[in-house]
């Protein structure tokens, strides 16, 4: 009984990788139609979500299934609290590609990002795209050094955000409100698909040890 609640336990984390291998297809496929004006990828990524939102009830169901059936205690029940609360946060990432995507659609046959706000959008698309990638291998392998280092590398993103705004609010500005607005929105939803990606990982570490990582216990 206890070795068939493992195999569903595992099959629990192999579920919540696949569904971060879809958000970081997602977050891909959304950079490029922004980017490119691509109103046609814009549509797929947006399409593409209900998967995601399909997965995440799996993903419930299984971890409800545990939790009424087998009545899991301490470190057991503790893993699959955690898994709930990962899948919710991966869904919501998956929301935010969808969000980059409509920015992207709306604008088409123009570009939402000025050819000046390039460069800082990209390069946080391409962090954002990494960090997914890298929870789907954390959730993989449990591994509680990747996540905590995770965490640390997020401030790459900060800054981005940070140098977005300065752009936008810069004397130098020549695209309007609209365009500012767009760029705001883009470069709050990446940070926030960062956000997720470390709260994702911090959730490993709290499966696996019990404790979430030193910064989060505030």
């Amino acid at each position: 009984m206890r070795e068939a609640f493992h195999e569903q336990l595992d099959s629990i984390f192999s579920d919540l990788a696949e569904i971060c291998q879809e958000v970081e297809t997602a977050v891909r496929h959304a950079t490029r139609a922004l980017l490119d004006g691509d109103a046609e990828v814009a549509e797929q990524v947006i399409a593409a979500d209900a998967n995601i939102d399909a997965a995440r009830e799996r993903v419930e169901d299984t971890a409800f299934s545990l939790l009424s059936l087998q009545q899991p205690v301490a470190g057991d029940l503790r893993v699959v609290v955690s898994a709930l609360r990962m899948v919710s946060e991966l869904e919501r990432m998956g929301d935010l590609s969808v969000h980059v995507a409509k920015i992207a659609r709306l604008r088409v046959p123009d570009l939402a990002v000025p050819r000046e706000a390039r460069p800082t959008i990209a390069r946080m698309g391409e962090v954002a795209e990494d960090m997914v990638r890298r929870v789907a291998s954390v959730i993989v392998e449990k591994d509680v050094e990747a996540a905590i280092e995770l965490g640390r590398d997020d401030e790459e993103m900060d800054q981005l955000r940070r140098g977005s705004f300065a752009q936008l609010l810069g004397e130098d500005w020549e695209h309007g409100v609209e365009s500012a607005v767009d760029i705001a929105l883009l470069g709050r939803y990446y940070e926030r698909i960062a956000d997720h990606a470390v709260s994702v990982a911090n959730r490993v570490v709290f499966a696996v040890t019990g404790r979430y990582p030193v910064a989060q216990e505030a």
